[in-house]
């Protein structure tokens, strides 16, 4: 009679436990809602202990119960883990998966975008239009030094700014970190893709990285491809190293923030170091960000017998000249009249 009592205790407790287990696993594994929902940007601010991050869950739709957010906290050890920073949670998201992402630090995340070619003002605006930062809080970041931590910026003149450096890439950055963070971010990209290769063959020429990046900033706005950047990269260092004006229109646009190929006669008289028609050699700074082709095509010019190039009307071939006397009659056959 005995044995058959303590049998059925155990039975019982074992159903018990059974059903305990299904709770924690259906409580904390399961999430709220099986249907994608609009995440809930939720701000984890320092100091916040996991029953204060629990509850606030809790009253904000995201999780079930506030007390399996705290005892599987407790029992994954991660109760005194929780990291601060801004998140975006769905109830469509476990109260296990919640918990690992704090732990984890994994905050929400930007997607930011710079495009080839864009000048910090482009960026400036898109970051602005995306509500990551206000563009003149963006504009004044760039305006800080940051040569003490990236050495390639101190062989820049006096009074350059970031132009140029402002690496071209997809960034994923933490919702809430600064302007200046996410500059940081782009320069140590810029500082990874300049290898040590790449400046010994810049400091083989005799040239600098300012000078190679302003260049790369002007074959990122003439020409699309990579032969071409090469070629025209290689026209205009011979211009250069003959005393001929660049006579490049993209540098006037920086100048005017026009959008046009070509300048006009009255562009072309502004007093301006931008200006390539008035003044010789390189422009006073990088017109654009330029990425990693036109930096290599600057560094890695292909030498030709052209002085000349133009970027056809409608298709935007390159065409190429010998003389000046062929390039005239280019013009004639390639562009149409303004």
């Amino acid at each position: 009679m005995k044995f058959k009592l303590t049998k059925k205790i155990k039975t019982a407790v074992l159903i018990i436990l059974g059903i305990l287990c299904l709770v924690l696993v259906w409580e904390i594994f399961v999430p709220k809602s099986f249907t994608p929902k609009e995440p809930v940007v939720y701000n984890a601010e320092s100091g916040l202990g996991q029953a204060e991050i629990a509850n606030d869950l809790e009253s904000q739709g995201v999780i079930k119960n506030s007390f399996f957010f705290k005892l599987y906290s407790f029992i994954s050890g991660n109760a005194g883990r929780l990291q601060a920073g801004i998140y975006d949670f769905s109830p469509s998201m476990s109260i296990a998966g919640i918990v690992n992402r704090l732990a984890k630090g994994d905050v929400m995340k930007n997607r930011v975008v710079v495009l080839e070619g864009w000048d910090i003002d482009d960026i400036a605006k898109y970051v602005g239009a995306k509500k990551f930062y206000f563009k003149d809080e963006f504009i004044k970041a760039t305006k800080a030094d940051y040569s003490d931590e990236f050495s390639f910026l101190k062989n820049r003149p006096k009074g350059a700014g970031l132009e140029g450096y402002i690496f071209p890439d997809t960034y994923s950055v933490p919702a809430h970190i600064m302007p200046h963070d996410f500059i940081k971010t782009a320069l140590a990209n810029f500082d990874k893709r300049l290898t040590p290769k790449l400046r010994a063959e810049i400091a083989k020429q005799k040239k600098t990285i300012f000078q190679i990046v302003t260049m790369a900033s002007i074959l990122e706005k003439e020409v699309p491809s990579l032969a071409d950047k090469k070629i025209v990269a290689g026209i205009l260092w011979k211009r250069i190293n003959s005393g001929m004006a660049l006579q490049v229109d993209s540098t006037i646009n920086y100048i005017t923030g026009k959008s046009d190929s070509r300048a006009t006669l009255a562009d072309l008289k502004i007093d301006s170091k931008y200006n390539t028609y008035k003044y010789l050699g390189l422009p006073a700074g990088p017109i654009s960000n330029p990425g990693m082709e036109s930096i290599l095509a600057a560094i890695y010019p292909t030498k030709s017998q052209y002085w000349f190039y133009l970027s056809a009307d409608g298709t935007g071939e390159t065409v190429y000249s010998r003389t000046f006397k062929d390039h005239k009659v280019a013009i004639s056959k390639y562009l149409r009249e303004q």
